[in-house]
């Protein structure tokens, strides 16, 4: 790769960079993530790169230049800034969710309580709250088990999120990943999936979950998708 080629990258993810670094203190001011664990990543629009934390690395020393730039086989890009640094280590889950699903843009994991304990017991969270029809469109999925260390977590993430309404997905034994249309969607649908899975879990406690009618649901997603919020200004 010549110098003008990662000087081109360079100007291409600055702004990522410092997206994907500022995101993450979203995940410990909603207390999603402890120590080091957890990561956010963004996929380079136009390009086949994405940009994730680094690897064992103080949510305290966070910063633009340390975010890692990786193709989308997670080989980090030499010569970049923070390419010395080891990235996250899922980043091969990350890849293989974006080598596989053109839509994401944004991909998040963390361990936050309520979610990574319905994680523990394999159970889908049912969707008995509205929050959960408009967010996720109905339960939030749970995939199967795999171990960190290879692509096998994107594959259960790909294989479970494919057709599916939700933007989240519990990793048996493990935890919550989510995704969304860039880094910041995928944050929001992190910070929702333990809402509700506290909140359900709550709810449980004091008796039977009653579960929204299907038709509701659907109801509910459309207008939360396609009409909440201010109008979208016309190109």
């Amino acid at each position: 790769m010549t110098d003008h080629d990662i000087a081109a990258i360079e100007e291409a993810v600055a702004e990522l960079r410092q997206q994907v670094s500022d995101l993450h203190s979203e995940l410990t001011h909603y207390n999603l993530v402890v120590s080091t664990g957890g990561n956010v990543s963004g996929r380079v629009p136009g390009r086949d790169l994405f940009v994730i934390k680094p690897s064992g690395v103080s949510y305290d020393d966070l910063a633009p230049d340390n975010m890692v730039v990786c193709d989308l086989d997670g080989n980090v890009i030499p010569g970049t800034k923070g390419s010395q640094r080891a990235p996250s280590s899922d980043t091969a889950a990350h890849a293989y969710v974006y080598r596989h699903m053109p839509e994401v843009g944004g991909v998040v994991h963390t361990h936050s309580d309520y979610a990574a304990a319905w994680a523990a017991r394999r159970e889908p969270i049912p969707c008995v709250i509205t929050a959960m029809a408009d967010e996720f469109g109905g339960p939030i999925p749970v995939g199967p088990f795999a171990i960190i260390g290879d692509d096998s977590i994107g594959r259960g993430i790909v294989e479970t999120l494919t057709g599916h309404r939700s933007r989240a997905v519990l990793m048996a034994n493990h935890g919550p990943f989510t995704i969304g249309k860039d880094a910041k969607d995928a944050v929001k649908a992190a910070v929702m999936c333990e809402d509700v899975a506290r909140t359900v879990h709550i709810a449980r406690q004091g008796g039977e979950l009653v579960p929204i009618p299907q038709e509701a649901i659907d109801s509910l997603f459309d207008r939360y998708q396609n009409v909440y919020g201010q109008p979208k200004k016309e190109q």
